[in-house]
């Protein structure tokens, strides 16, 4: 394993993981470091040795981290992404490496079969994949890799030849995924949300008979400790739900796990804004897709909006009830703009209050609930903090005028990253690192919030809001 993507070891108790007296390079330089250690060429590992393909949101973060690097490299990194694409829009959540032995990561591509499995759905036919998705950040992501290099992206035409990729994948989420018939997207695994283990899923799981356990093998073992990843039984439900998927040819439909998720819908509602702006810059028209993430955002407050948990929740689309978990998932609508203020204004106290502590007990927003009857500081998005999200949420912060908290949220950021080695996540009391360590996209993210501050707050609050007048 690279020695950038090292298991980090099971935290034994609530010691701050920082040790003033060793010197260390500069935090930009280690982060630079960890992004070169996982390109492959063509795009960037997370982990060598957890996570050794490409993945889908992954890439997104990494690619806006990367820019600050080498806007080509950022650039390519979406490319090559895009180009696994299927023909009915989805944008896979693995792109596999064939370089890769399939013994080093299960679901391997043998399991999936994309090329087979999913012809009738447009599977590409030179290159492996999944055939479920994740969240599409994608959009925001290129928006803001052009920004990086304004000259560069529109020389190769960067923009003009992803625009119809990702306006399919919006028209794939928007048309096909429509499950609970309310205007929002639905998620078909747990997977697809990125944010795998979530208790807020335990309820339509258990619904799911899992997969005998001799039927498959669990790679990620092997690099995590057990006590941090999902049980055994999870995992044979996780299984279960991909084979029925692939089995039925990854035809879109209830099944027995549909639910519409806050952050998914409410990161698709940034993309559209982002889209809106790529089409302004290639000339195209753009009040449609602005139109577009007003509605959805309409719709994401009147299905998922529970006023009495102060956040918004997940949808159970076939038992068609809210799932009365409080996950970070509810608090990523926080990035988008046109949120009604009070509801932004229970966002922030809800993020600082007694259940997510922000300021308070943690110094970064934990994954689920504090108070929450499941609750484990260490255990895979069962309460440990992540990178990416409390990157969104200091987005979210920002963007509604609590630029203290954000300038706190950064500095606890930046300051977890560098004394955790760029951990997958955190023990959200300590910063103890849990998982993998020299992860892709905890580096990425915080190159972006090392570099060009100003401009982040200009270029960030752009993008989101999608302004479309000249």
């Amino acid at each position: 394993m690279d020695s950038t993507a090292q298991r980090a070891p099971r935290p034994t108790g609530r010691t701050v993981a920082y040790d003033p007296s060793v010197p260390a390079p500069p935090l930009h330089v280690r982060a630079a470091a960890v992004l070169e250690a996982g390109w492959t060429g063509t795009s960037t590992v997370p982990s060598r040795g957890l996570y050794p393909h490409q993945w889908s949101w992954d890439s997104a973060f990494i690619s806006i981290g990367l820019r600050h690097v080498s806007p080509l490299r950022a650039q390519t990194e979406l490319e090559t992404l895009l180009a696994a694409q299927w023909a009915d829009g989805r944008i896979p959540h693995i792109v596999f490496n064939p370089s890769v032995p399939l013994d080093a990561y299960f679901p391997s591509p043998d399991f999936w079969r994309s090329s087979a499995a999913g012809r009738a759905a447009g599977a590409p036919r030179t290159v492996q994949t999944s055939g479920i998705v994740q969240p599409p950040v994608h959009a925001l992501a290129a928006w803001l890799v052009h920004l990086a290099d304004p000259g560069l992206s529109r020389a190769r035409g960067f923009l003009a030849r992803a625009y119809p990729r990702l306006a399919a994948w919006h028209r794939y989420l928007l048309h096909r995924r429509d499950l609970g018939g309310g205007g929002l997207v639905s998620v078909v695994h747990p997977w697809e949300q990125g944010m795998d283990n979530s208790p807020c899923w335990d309820r339509p799981l258990s619904r799911v008979t899992p997969a005998p356990a001799r039927s498959f093998r669990r790679a990620d073992l092997d690099h995590g400790s057990p006590e941090d990843r999902p049980t055994d039984l999870d995992y044979g439900r996780y299984v279960r739900l991909a084979s029925d998927y692939r089995d039925r040819g990854y035809v879109d439909g209830p099944g027995d796990f549909a639910v519409e998720d806050p952050a998914f819908n409410a990161l698709l509602i940034a993309s559209e804004y982002a889209l809106a702006r790529i089409a302004r810059e290639l000339g195209a028209a753009a009040p449609a897709r602005q139109e577009r993430a007003e509605r959805l955002t309409d719709a994401l407050v009147e299905r998922l909006w529970e006023p009495s948990a102060g956040m918004f929740l997940c949808r159970d689309v076939r038992a068609g009830e809210l799932i009365p978990e409080r996950g970070v998932s509810g608090l990523v609508p926080l990035l988008l703009p046109n949120l009604p203020r009070d509801l932004a204004a229970t966002l922030v106290r809800t993020v600082c209050g007694p259940h997510f502590g922000l300021g308070g007990t943690t110094r970064l927003v934990p994954s689920y609930d504090l108070l929450g009857d499941v609750f484990d500081p260490h255990r895979y998005w069962r309460g440990p903090a992540w990178f990416n999200t409390n990157w969104l949420l200091e987005r979210g912060l920002r963007l509604h005028g609590e630029r203290g908290r954000a300038d706190a949220l950064r500095r606890g950021i930046l300051h977890t990253a560098g004394a955790s080695d760029f951990a997958e996540y955190v023990d959200p009391y300590t910063g103890q690192a849990c998982g993998a360590t020299g992860f892709g996209w905890t580096a990425a993210l915080t190159l972006d919030l090392l570099h060009d501050r100003p401009a982040w707050d200009k270029d960030g609050v752009t993008a989101i809001k999608g302004e479309v007048r000249g």
